[in-house]
Parts: structure tokens; C-alpha cells; sequence
């Protein structure tokens, strides 16, 4: 007997919800990895993109179904649509998650020391503030889903200009100690390669919240400024 389109709503919130978890915990793990850098929990990290991904698939697969058995319209087929599209960014960031376990792997490999010279000892501050901003983005865009909390979407559109801030004042002190230090060019650029996939996390926790705001008031604001994105709200 198929179940009630409400029933099947709820079962799918769950399982979307189960996947912001596990990739929340997976890039809270990858701050620890890095600031620690602890190549065995990022192995760990790495392992668990598997379950990951595979939890993004029957995400997909759920939706899929809706759609065939009740062929949802009006605000129930916006709630499906935005799942599809919150549960492929989520995908996306445990992915970027594990991008960067992978170069604290391959900085191990090569027997490096982070953060051991005068010019990199500020580093793992920046980072830990980039990445607690980077998930605290992630956390409030998914608290923005299950609350139905719009303004809370609003918000995290506002906080990525500051993770966009930390990433540029990080890349201009690594271009200048490379220029002063060419042997820690490879080191660097795989710090700075780390600070990129933090901004990417950051504008894919806003591309969720954008998609909250499509579902609960009809809105495409993704190329609509802070101050013109508020109509209907």
C-alpha cells in the first residue's frame, strides 16, 4: 500500500537530515585533521565519504519515487525540488571534505611539517576561523530547512561575504612568503588549495539556503543582491 504523500515527506526530511550529519561531522573532522594534522583521522575522513555518497543516493532515489507514486504539486513539489537540490550540495561539500583530508594525506606522504616555520605559525588560527565560519554556514542552512526559516536562509547569504574575506587575506600571505620562499611553494599551495575548498563549502551551505528560500516563499534569489531578495517574504 503506497504511503501518504506526508508520511513520505517526513521520511525523506530524515534521510536528508541524516546526510547533513554525517557531512557535518565529516568537516568537523577535517578542521581537526588539519589544525592537528592528524593523517589517520583523515583517512578516516576519506573512508567516510563513501557512506556519504551513498546516502546521497538513496536521497535521490526517495525523491525519485515521490515523484512517481504522487506526483506532488504546489508547495509539496517545491519541498521535493529543494531536497533533490540540498541533498547534491551536501554531496558536494562532504566531497570537498574529503578533498581536503586527501592533501593533509598527501602533506604526510611527503613528510612535511605544517605550520613548523616563523611564517606559517599563524596559519592554523586562520583556519580554524574559516572553517568554524565555513560550518557554522552549513549548520545554519540546514537549521534554516527543517526550522522553514527564512530569515535564518537570509542570514547565511549575508555571512559568506566573511568567509570570502578570510580566504583572500589567507592567499595573499601565502603569495608573499612564496615569493620570499620559493622551497615551500608545494607546501603552500596546498594550503591555499584547502583555503579554496573551504569558500566552496561556504557557497554551497548559501546555495542551500537559497533553495530554503525558493521552498518556502517561491523565490529565486540566487542572482538577486541581499537588499532586493526579501519580496514576498
Amino acid at each position: 500500500m503506497i504511503q501518504s504523500l506526508a508520511v513520505e515527506r517526513e521520511k525523506l526530511k530524515q534521510r536528508l537530515l541524516q546526510l547533513g550529519s554525517e557531512v557535518e561531522n565529516n568537516l568537523i573532522k577535517a578542521e581537526k585533521a588539519l589544525i592537528n594534522f592528524d593523517p589517520k583521522l583523515a583517512a578516516e575522513i576519506v573512508s567516510a565519504d563513501v557512506g556519504i555518497d551513498d546516502l546521497e543516493i538513496s536521497v535521490e532515489e526517495k525523491c525519485m519515487q515521490i515523484f512517481a507514486r504522487h506526483q506532488p504539486v504546489a508547495g509539496d513539489l517545491r519541498f521535493v525540488v529543494t531536497v533533490l537540490k540540498i541533498n547534491n550540495d551536501l554531496e558536494r561539500i562532504g566531497d570537498l571534505a574529503a578533498k581536503i583530508a586527501d592533501r593533509i594525506l598527501l602533506l604526510a606522504r611527503k613528510e612535511y611539517v605544517p605550520f613548523s616555520s616563523q611564517q606559517t605559525a599563524q596559519f592554523p588560527e586562520q583556519f580554524r576561523q574559516m572553517f568554524a565560519e565555513s560550518i557554522k554556514m552549513v549548520k545554519m542552512s540546514l537549521d534554516s530547512f527543517v526550522d522553514m526559516d527564512a530569515d535564518l536562509a537570509y542570514k547565511v547569504r549575508l555571512w559568506d561575504d566573511q568567509v570570502d574575506e578570510a580566504k583572500k587575506a589567507i592567499r595573499v600571505q601565502i603569495e608573499a612568503i612564496i615569493q620570499s620562499d620559493s622551497s615551500q611553494q608545494q607546501y603552500l599551495g596546498m594550503l591555499l588549495s584547502v583555503s579554496r575548498s573551504l569558500e566552496r563549502i561556504a557557497d554551497h551551505a548559501t546555495h542551500i539556503a537559497e533553495d530554503v528560500i525558493y521552498m518556502l516563499q517561491g523565490l529565486i534569489v540566487r542572482h538577486v543582491t541581499e537588499g532586493r531578495g526579501r519580496m514576498g517574504g
